[in-house]
C-alpha cells in the first residue's frame, strides 16, 4: 500500500474514514497550526486560573470535588489520577480500537476545550505513528464520565508507567517508549484528567463498527441479490415504483443495489414467464429490511460523525469567555445509544441471510436445488452443518443484542448516579458485527454453490462478479472438507470491503 499523507488534526474535522485508516491501516496524524494555536491559547486560559478552586486542577475528583489540593501538589494529582483509575480488567482491546481511542483523544484535545500542552499531544501522537500501543483492558468502564479506567489505562505509558506493545513486544510503559526513542512526559495542572476524561473508547468502537456496518450492508444486498438467482426468484419486488410508494432512503438503495446486482441475468430471464405469484419474505421483503437496517446505520452515522469531532471532557475550558466550566458532555448516552442501535442493525441482516440460507439447503423449499447442494447426498453433507453454524451466531446475537444503553448503576458514592454503560454497548456490538460477517459469508459460499447449479445459465454481472470472489477464497465444494476457514475468509473480505470493491469494479458504485 502507498504511503498516504497524514491525517491533519484539527479537532474539528476527522472522519470515520480517517479513524479507519489510523486505526487499522496505520496511517499517522499530526497536529495542525490551527489545532496548536488552539491548545495554547486554552493552556494560557488554564494557567490564568491556577488559583482559583477549579474541578480538576486544584481539587480531588469525583466526591472528593470539595477537597482543595495545594498548588506544589498539582502535578502528583495528575500521575495519581491515572494510576487510581487505571484498574480494568479483563482481555484487552483489539489494538485498533485502542488505536483509534488514541486518535480520538488527540483529536478531543486538538479542539483546544481540555487544557492539555501540545507535548503531551504530540507524544500521544508520536506513539501512534511509532506503533507503540497500550495494553487496555477491556472491562471497567460505566460510560460516564466517559471511559474512565480503559484511558487511564491508554495514558499511563505516556508518563513511563503501564504496559505497551512496541516492536512487536510487550513491555513496561517506559521500556516500550525507549523501544522507539521516546520519553516521558511530566504531566502539568488537568493533563491527567485531561488524557482520562471522555468517550472515546465507546467512539472508536462505534466508528470502526459503523465502517464495518457499511460494508455489510453491501455485502447484504450482494449475497441476496445471489441467492434470489439460485432460488429462482422474481425480480419485482425490487422495482423501483414499489420503493417509490414507501420512499424510505434505505429501502431504496437496497432495491436499487440489488437491481442494479441483476442486470443481465440469464437465469432471471429464463423463468420470468412461470406461474410463482410471490417469494418468500426473507427475498421479496428484503429491500424493506435491509433499507430498515441502512436508516438505522443512517442514525447511529449522525451521532459518531459529530462525536468523533466533540469535545467530551470535564471541566471545559471556554476560551472565548476565559472560564472554565464544569459540564456533563462526557456523558455516553448519545454514542451507548449508537451502538445498541448498530448491533441491532446489523444482527437484522443477518438474521434474514440465515433465512436465505436456509431456504437454498432445504430441498423442500430450494425450488429444484440439491438437498444441501450436495450432488452425493448421504456420503457428502454438504452446506448442511453451516446452516447450524449460521442458526447458532443469529441467535446469539439475538442475546447481544439486548440494549446496554438501558441500565445505569451509581457510582462514585452517588455523584455519578446516571451511566451510559456505552462500553458495553460497543463490546457487545462489535461480537454481533463479527456474528453478522460470518453469517453473511456463509450465505456467500452457498449461494456460489448454488447458482453453480443452474448452469449453463448465468447470473447477472454483480452476482457473477460476486461468485468469482467468492470462488477466488473458497473453491466449489465437491467432496465434504472442513469449512471454517473458508468461512472466515470470506468473512474477513465482508469485513475489509473488498467484496464489495470487487463486485463494484463490475457494476459501478453500490449505495
Amino acid at each position: 500500500m502507498p504511503t498516504r499523507d497524514p491525517v491533519q488534526l484539527t479537532g474539528d474535522d476527522l472522519t470515520l474514514s480517517d479513524v479507519w485508516d489510523v486505526a487499522v491501516l496505520d496511517r499517522t496524524a499530526v497536529l495542525t497550526e490551527t489545532a496548536l494555536e488552539r491548545i495554547a491559547a486554552s493552556r494560557a486560559v488554564l494557567e490564568a486560573h491556577r488559583n482559583e478552586h477549579t474541578y480538576g486542577v486544584n481539587t480531588g475528583f469525583g466526591r472528593f470535588v470539595s477537597e482543595t489540593i495545594p498548588e506544589e501538589a498539582s502535578e502528583e494529582l495528575q500521575l495519581r489520577l491515572l494510576r487510581s483509575h487505571a484498574c480494568g480488567v479483563g482481555e484487552p482491546y483489539p489494538q485498533e480500537v485502542v488505536r483509534a481511542a488514541m486518535l480520538l483523544r488527540a483529536n478531543a484535545l486538538s479542539k483546544g476545550y481540555s487544557g492539555a500542552r501540545a507535548e503531551t499531544v504530540r507524544l500521544l501522537l508520536e506513539c501512534l505513528a511509532r506503533d507503540v500501543v497500550p495494553h487496555v483492558p477491556s472491562r471497567g468502564s460505566v460510560g460516564a464520565s466517559g471511559d474512565l479506567a480503559p484511558l487511564a489505562h491508554l495514558a499511563l505509558p505516556l508518563v513511563g508507567e503501564g504496559e505497551a506493545t512496541a516492536d512487536g513486544q510487550f513491555l513496561p510503559g517506559a521500556e516500550a517508549l525507549a523501544a522507539v526513542g521516546l520519553k516521558p512526559v511530566r504531566l502539568a495542572a488537568k493533563e491527567g484528567l485531561a488524557l482520562v476524561n471522555g468517550t472515546q473508547f465507546m467512539t472508536a468502537m462505534a466508528a470502526l463498527g459503523l465502517v464495518r456496518a457499511w460494508r455489510l450492508a453491501r455485502a447484504a444486498d450482494i449475497a441476496c441479490a445471489q441467492s434470489l438467482e439460485a432460488l429462482q426468484g422474481s425480480r419485482t419486488s425490487f422495482h423501483p415504483g414499489i420503493q417509490d410508494a414507501r420512499p424510505l432512503p434505505g429501502q431504496r438503495d437496497a432495491a436499487a443495489n440489488v437491481r442494479t446486482l441483476l442486470e443481465g441475468s440469464a437465469v432471471i430471464e429464463s423463468h420470468r414467464w412461470c406461474d410463482k405469484v410471490q417469494d418468500a419474505y426473507s427475498l421479496r421483503c428484503a429491500p424493506q429490511v435491509h433499507g430498515a437496517s441502512r436508516d438505522l446505520l443512517r442514525y447511529v452515522d449522525a451521532t459518531v460523525q459529530v462525536e468523533l469531532n466533540a469535545a467530551t471532557d470535564n471541566p471545559l475550558v471556554l476560551v472565548d469567555e476565559g472560564e472554565i466550566v464544569s459540564n456533563g458532555n462526557f456523558h455516553g448516552q448519545p454514542v451507548a445509544f449508537g451502538l445498541d442501535a448498530l448491533a441491532i442493525a446489523v444482527a437484522e441482516l443477518a438474521n434474514i441471510s440465515e433465512r436465505r440460507l436456509e431456504r437454498m439447503v432445504n430441498p423442500s423449499l430450494s425450488d429444484g436445488l440439491p438437498p444441501f447442494l450436495t450432488e452425493q447426498g448421504g456420503l457428502n453433507s454438504g452446506f448442511m452443518i453451516t446452516q447450524y453454524v449460521a442458526a447458532a451466531l443469529v441467535s446469539e446475537n439475538k442475546a447481544l443484542c439486548h440494549p446496554a444503553s438501558v441500565d445505569s448503576i451509581p457510582t462514585s458514592a452517588g455523584q455519578e448516579d446516571h451511566v451510559s454503560m456505552g462500553n458495553a454497548a460497543g463490546l457487545k456490538a462489535l461480537q454481533v458485527l463479527a456474528n453478522a460477517e460470518r453469517a453473511l459469508a456463509i450465505e456467500l459460499l452457498a449461494g456460489a454453490q448454488a447458482v453453480e447449479f443452474l448452469a449453463p445459465l448465468q447470473p447477472g454481472a454483480g452476482v457473477s462478479a460476486a461468485r468469482a470472489f467468492v470462488r477466488a477464497l473458497s473453491e466449489r465444494l465437491r467432496d465434504d472438507r472442513p469449512l471454517s476457514a473458508d468461512i472466515e475468509r470470506v468473512a474477513g473480505a465482508v469485513r475489509d470491503g473488498s467484496l464489495a470493491a470487487a463486485v463494484e469494479a463490475e457494476v459501478g458504485a453500490l449505495a
